[in-house]
């Protein structure tokens, strides 16, 4: 298994000469950088755990936040969320275009956990962008795609950007020129009542009818609570076996009742972790204990996650 700290030759392809090569790439679980309309995205099969791990280990992503997954049209969201007339109304107006839509996830999508970050919500958007689309469609597959950039890098507008901050972390970036709005797309909780605005975009409030207020804990966004995404046992870490009455989840040398990896890799266990959480909430026992994790690379991210997970609430 690649490891995210391997080094691999990047390549840029003029976007309509590329789409085949880029499908491929993505159906063999790599990222792929691709422009929208909003920014150059970073894309990977949001089915694929490990592959949305990729997307992680590429970016240097301190922390794992939910991501956007992109599909085709409507119907392909819908296989994925459950709209309300509300949400039909804003995908009918805006839809494909620059807006993210943040809605209950449907049971048994098989949208990867980690896509989600754990949560029974996801976040949806349609793009407009000929070569994203031309994607979704050769791929057969709904992507998740944050922005192609190093973590705490400009985003990115044109294949040189990338290149920037991502040369030897991914195989492929399709060059489809200056992307047009410049900016990420706007994120908007749409679960019941009004839109409330969660990130600002090229769509306004006053254009999507959206709230500015905020809407506390019940809006799964990208995580600012310490404790967001907790199970509901107490959890302790860095733990070398189980105590009495503990579900152990292991790395490497430490086994435990079920393993992130035994081979200590670091993508293996990120594209665990969240299904390892889950399982462990609902095992016998009072409480969880997760084995050390390396802090270095993708385990920066993994830590950032368990510490919320283990913080007091």
């Amino acid at each position: 298994m690649r490891q995210m700290t391997d080094i691999v030759e990047t390549r840029t392809i003029l976007a309509e000469a590329g789409i085949a090569e880029a499908a491929a790439l993505i159906r063999a679980g790599q990222p792929v950088a691709v422009p929208t309309e909003t920014v150059y995205g970073l894309a990977a099969d949001a089915t694929n755990a490990e592959a949305v791990a990729r997307i992680y280990a590429a970016k240097g992503r301190p922390s794992f936040n939910p991501l956007i997954v992109h599909v085709a049209d409507l119907a392909a969201a819908e296989l994925l969320a459950i709209l309300d007339d509300l949400a039909r109304g804003l995908a009918a107006r805006f839809w494909p275009g620059p807006l993210t839509m943040v809605l209950q996830a449907r049971p048994g999508n098989g949208i990867a956990a980690l896509a989600t970050a754990g949560l029974d919500t996801i976040a949806i958007r349609v793009p407009a962008h000929p070569v994203m689309r031309a994607l979704l469609v050769a791929s057969g597959r709904p992507l998740a795609a944050p922005s192609a950039n190093a973590s705490g890098r400009i985003s990115p507008t044109r294949a040189a950007h990338v290149l920037s901050s991502l040369s030897g972390r991914v195989p492929l970036v399709l060059d489809g020129g200056a992307t047009g709005h410049g900016v990420e797309s706007t994120i908007v909780a749409a679960t019941g009542g009004a839109p409330v605005l969660l990130r600002p975009g090229p769509l306004t409030p006053e254009e999507l009818g959206a709230e500015t207020r905020p809407r506390g804990e019940g809006v799964n966004a990208p995580g600012q609570l310490a404790s967001h995404y907790a199970p509901s046992k107490p959890i302790r870490l860095d733990a070398t076996e189980a105590r009495p009455g503990e579900w152990l989840i292991g790395f490497g040398a430490v086994a435990g009742d079920e393993t992130l990896s035994a081979t200590g890799s670091l993508v293996e266990a990120a594209a665990k972790l969240f299904d390892a959480l889950h399982r462990a909430d609902a095992a016998p026992g009072e409480t969880i204990a997760v084995a050390p994790i390396p802090a270095e690379g993708l385990g920066l991210a993994i830590n950032d996650r368990l510490g919320r997970a283990a913080a007091d609430r």
